[in-house]
């Protein structure tokens, strides 16, 4: 079972509010949790193994962040965005994750490398078995082994923006989609291994703004 004091791969053990936000911020990525949803502190503490006060103060972060509406009394609500939003979001996305690409190719050690090819491969190796199911999650955990190998900070900054993307799941299920942002994600992983960090800065931008022209393109889920 997870805890507050499990630690992440590329750092020491959690706060606990810390660990909450984010748990809540994959969640809402991942759309575990779909906007609209209504969140209660205690039923979010029961299930995180935390007591009520560290949900809070998550809650109200995501607040400010403006990824939920929040009221002390009456709980969280997972807010919608907009359709120019949705497109702000990935114009800003493209402009902080294009930095954490750049930082990566300056700062890139060899084992980060190899953790980048491998969620590469297995992204590629989930495509071609049509798991669709992981897909969103292997491509978060491409996206991010790419950001920590830079700056944690910039990559927090990310994780950040990441919880306001609608599920990624409806581009993730059309198979065409899928090979596409590889196609991306390699092109990606070619300007890290050359170590050409304007190459690798473009690359990731425009596979954040190719991914928005392809959500406005994909129907929602039934």
């Amino acid at each position: 079972m997870s805890s507050a004091t499990d630690s992440t791969a590329s750092g020491p053990p959690l706060s606990k509010t810390a660990y909450v936000l984010e748990r809540l911020r994959r969640e809402i990525a991942d759309g575990l949790i779909k906007p609209g949803t209504s969140l209660r502190q205690t039923d979010v503490a029961k299930r995180y193994g935390v007591s009520p006060t560290p949900v809070r103060e998550a809650f109200r972060l995501l607040e400010a962040e403006g990824a939920l509406n929040y009221e002390s009394h009456r709980g969280a609500t997972v807010k919608d965005m907009t359709p120019q939003e949705i497109e702000d979001l990935h114009l800003l996305r493209s402009e902080v994750e294009g930095l954490a690409t750049a930082l990566a190719v300056e700062r890139m050690e060899d084992a980060a490398l190899d953790r980048i090819r491998a969620a590469h491969q297995d992204l590629n190796d989930a495509i071609e078995a049509g798991d669709q199911s992981r897909l969103p999650v292997l491509n978060r955990a491409l996206h991010f082994a790419i950001y920590e190998a830079g700056s944690s900070l910039v990559a927090l900054q990310a994780a950040s923006l990441w919880a306001f993307v609608p599920p990624r799941m409806t581009i993730w299920k059309d198979e065409k989609n899928a090979r596409s942002l590889s196609d991306d994600h390699r092109r990606i992983i070619d300007a890290l291994e050359r170590g050409d960090p304007y190459d690798a800065r473009r690359s990731m931008a425009e596979h954040i703004l190719h991914a928005a022209r392809l959500r406005r393109n994909t129907p929602p889920p039934a």
